[in-house]
């Protein structure tokens, strides 16, 4: 996810009333802009974060998609979960199996939402106020200095592994080193806390919130797996091995808009380096004429901030946009231009003066645009980038459950 300090001093008449849980929704994407939205659903989320110069966006996005859970389930103003503790344990586990799979898998800072159950099942989970996750002289995320000592740490370990110098195998020592890394940037392990009065270890904690692990699916939508199956997906940053459910195209946004009605909020795998991406302008697009688009500058790396500077009529006033086919987002995915870019948590269903439908989708890249750190997202562009799909198997319609025997 991206740091973004744009300094907006807009906040007119286009704010609509106060939302809950600390967001405001506005009717608008950004100043002087034409767009008129109007709400079908809006659902509870916790305030916006940042994620700094990170590439965790994946632990953000999941995580804040789990705190509108426990909204949903009753609690009114739950305790912000840890991010890093989250990244942590996955760096942990990643570690191992880079090792035990010869470096043949993906060793980096991007994740998928299949991790968070993986690290809560194995390893628990612990509120924010535990683990900042900041143990490196600065008040925001900033782990590229962290993940340059930590790659260079195990590929180092690799390159010894693989040059025959380990004839009597690996020693004991290396996870311990690794883990002293982790130390160092983002504190020490945590064991046992407390909180309100009650000791908790990580594990007990999960127990304590309520969290399910074991209710929460992914689905997606590619030709080259069967329909309505399980598959996994073939992308870098899957490397838990995780399973998705293959459904159509309009299965997976009639998912979205299904669950949103009916409650629930959902994460949100997608491609972000289009041109008609554009957080600064608060909107996703797919114009059917992309040269309309004037791009300054470029993303970083991790996408973890704003990015490069767009510029369209497009961006302020409604026009036409590309009609997706499953054979169009098909061939992003097979040609690489569409990739797992970035995570975030889909919470509101809105139509424009036009009828078009948009997600509201909550950002982890601050709260320096018009809308707060949320943006609209088009329907053209959620079929045409969309990755994967996240989200409580009872917010799925019983149709659809029928047809993955979920």
């Amino acid at each position: 996810m991206k740091r973004f300090l744009l300094s907006i001093g807009f906040i007119g008449s286009m704010l609509t009333a106060v939302a809950q849980f600390g967001y405001t929704t506005p009717s608008s994407n950004a100043e002087g802009s034409n767009y008129q939205f109007t709400k079908v659903a809006k659902l509870d989320a916790t305030p916006v974060e940042s994620q700094g110069i990170t590439g965790t966006c994946w632990s953000f996005s999941a995580l804040s998609f789990f705190e509108s859970e426990l909204m949903r389930m009753g609690t009114k103003n739950p305790e912000l979960l840890s991010e890093m503790f989250i990244v942590r344990k996955a760096y942990e586990s990643k570690a191992e199996k880079f090792i035990r799979m010869d470096g043949k898998i993906n060793f980096a800072e991007g994740g998928a939402f299949h991790d968070i159950p993986f690290v809560i099942k194995n390893y628990g989970i612990v509120p924010k106020s535990v683990y900042s996750g900041l143990n490196y002289g600065s008040e925001t995320h900033d782990h590229s200095e962290l993940f340059s000592v930590l790659n260079g740490a195990m590929q180092g370990l690799l390159t010894h592994l693989q040059s025959g110098s380990a004839k009597g195998g690996l020693s004991t020592s290396w996870v311990s080193a690794m883990k002293g890394i982790l130390d160092a940037y983002l504190g020490p392990d945590v064991k046992e806390f407390e909180l309100a009065g009650k000791k908790y270890t990580p594990k007990s904690y999960a127990k304590a919130i309520g969290l399910n692990m074991d209710d929460y699916v992914s689905l997606t939508s590619f030709t080259n797996h069967a329909m309505n199956e399980r598959c996994e997906l073939a992308i870098p940053d899957n490397w838990a091995w995780g399973d998705s459910y293959n459904v159509s195209l309009d299965d997976l946004f009639a998912a979205c808009e299904y669950a949103l009605k009916n409650g629930y909020t959902l994460a949100w795998g997608a491609d972000v380096s289009e041109k008609g991406f554009s957080f600064r302008n608060g909107l996703a697009i797919v114009p059917e004429d992309p040269s309309s688009i004037e791009v300054k500058g470029k993303d970083n790396k991790n996408f973890s901030d704003a990015g490069a500077d767009k510029t369209s009529n497009q961006f302020l006033t409604p026009g036409k946009e590309v009609v997706v086919t499953p054979e169009m987002r098909q061939q992003g995915y097979d040609n690489k231009t569409t990739t797992d870019d970035h995570g975030m948590h889909i919470v509101g269903l809105f139509k424009d003066q036009n009828g078009t439908k948009y997600f509201l989708v909550k950002n982890s890249w601050g709260t320096g645009n018009y809308p707060e750190g949320y943006l609209y997202v088009s329907e053209s562009y959620f079929k045409l980038k969309t990755i994967n799909i996240y989200l409580h198997k009872d917010g799925v319609s019983a149709d659809l459950k029928k047809k993955l025997k979920l």
